[in-house]
Protein backbone atom coordinates (compact mmCIF):
# COMPACT_ATOMS: atom_id res chain seq x y z
CA UNK A 1 0.00 0.00 0.00
CA UNK A 2 1.35 3.41 -0.99
CA UNK A 3 1.61 6.11 1.63
CA UNK A 4 0.91 9.40 -0.11
CA UNK A 5 2.55 12.09 1.99
CA UNK A 6 1.94 14.75 -0.63
CA UNK A 7 -1.78 14.72 0.19
CA UNK A 8 -1.00 15.62 3.80
CA UNK A 9 1.17 18.52 2.66
CA UNK A 10 -1.54 19.68 0.24
CA UNK A 11 -4.14 19.71 3.01
CA UNK A 12 -1.77 21.54 5.35
CA UNK A 13 -0.94 24.06 2.62
CA UNK A 14 -4.59 24.75 1.91
CA UNK A 15 -5.18 25.22 5.63
CA UNK A 16 -2.31 27.67 6.00
CA UNK A 17 -3.29 29.71 2.93
CA UNK A 18 -6.93 29.75 4.01
CA UNK A 19 -5.97 30.92 7.50
CA UNK A 20 -3.79 33.73 6.10
CA UNK A 21 -6.49 34.93 3.71
CA UNK A 22 -9.07 34.74 6.50
CA UNK A 23 -6.85 36.83 8.78
CA UNK A 24 -6.17 39.47 6.12
CA UNK A 25 -9.83 39.80 5.20
CA UNK A 26 -10.86 39.99 8.85
CA UNK A 27 -8.30 42.75 9.48
CA UNK A 28 -9.71 44.65 6.50
CA UNK A 29 -13.17 44.47 8.05
CA UNK A 30 -14.62 42.04 5.52
CA UNK A 31 -15.66 39.33 7.92
CA UNK A 32 -18.35 37.94 5.61
CA UNK A 33 -15.80 37.31 2.88
CA UNK A 34 -13.41 35.82 5.44
CA UNK A 35 -16.03 33.32 6.51
CA UNK A 36 -16.75 32.39 2.89
CA UNK A 37 -13.05 31.79 2.24
CA UNK A 38 -12.88 29.55 5.28
CA UNK A 39 -15.96 27.63 4.17
CA UNK A 40 -14.61 27.14 0.65
CA UNK A 41 -11.26 25.96 2.03
CA UNK A 42 -13.07 23.50 4.28
CA UNK A 43 -15.12 22.12 1.38
CA UNK A 44 -12.02 21.67 -0.80
CA UNK A 45 -10.23 19.77 1.98
CA UNK A 46 -13.38 17.74 2.66
CA UNK A 47 -13.51 16.59 -0.96
CA UNK A 48 -9.82 15.67 -0.81
CA UNK A 49 -10.38 13.60 2.33
CA UNK A 50 -13.43 11.90 0.83
CA UNK A 51 -11.39 10.94 -2.23
CA UNK A 52 -8.62 9.54 -0.01
CA UNK A 53 -11.15 7.61 2.08
CA UNK A 54 -12.62 6.16 -1.10
CA UNK A 55 -9.17 4.95 -2.12
CA UNK A 56 -8.67 3.46 1.34
CA UNK A 57 -11.99 1.60 1.23
CA UNK A 58 -11.23 0.29 -2.26
CA UNK A 59 -7.89 -1.01 -0.99
CA UNK A 60 -9.57 -2.69 1.99
CA UNK A 61 -12.19 -4.18 -0.32
CA UNK A 62 -9.53 -5.68 -2.58
CA UNK A 63 -7.64 -7.12 0.39
CA UNK A 64 -10.58 -8.80 2.08
CA UNK A 65 -12.45 -9.91 -1.04
CA UNK A 66 -9.24 -11.10 -2.77
CA UNK A 67 -9.96 -9.31 -6.00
Amino acid sequence: MNIDVSAIFQIAGIGIVTAMIHTVLKQMGKEDMAHWVTLIGFVVVLFMVIRLLNDLFQEIKTIFLFQ
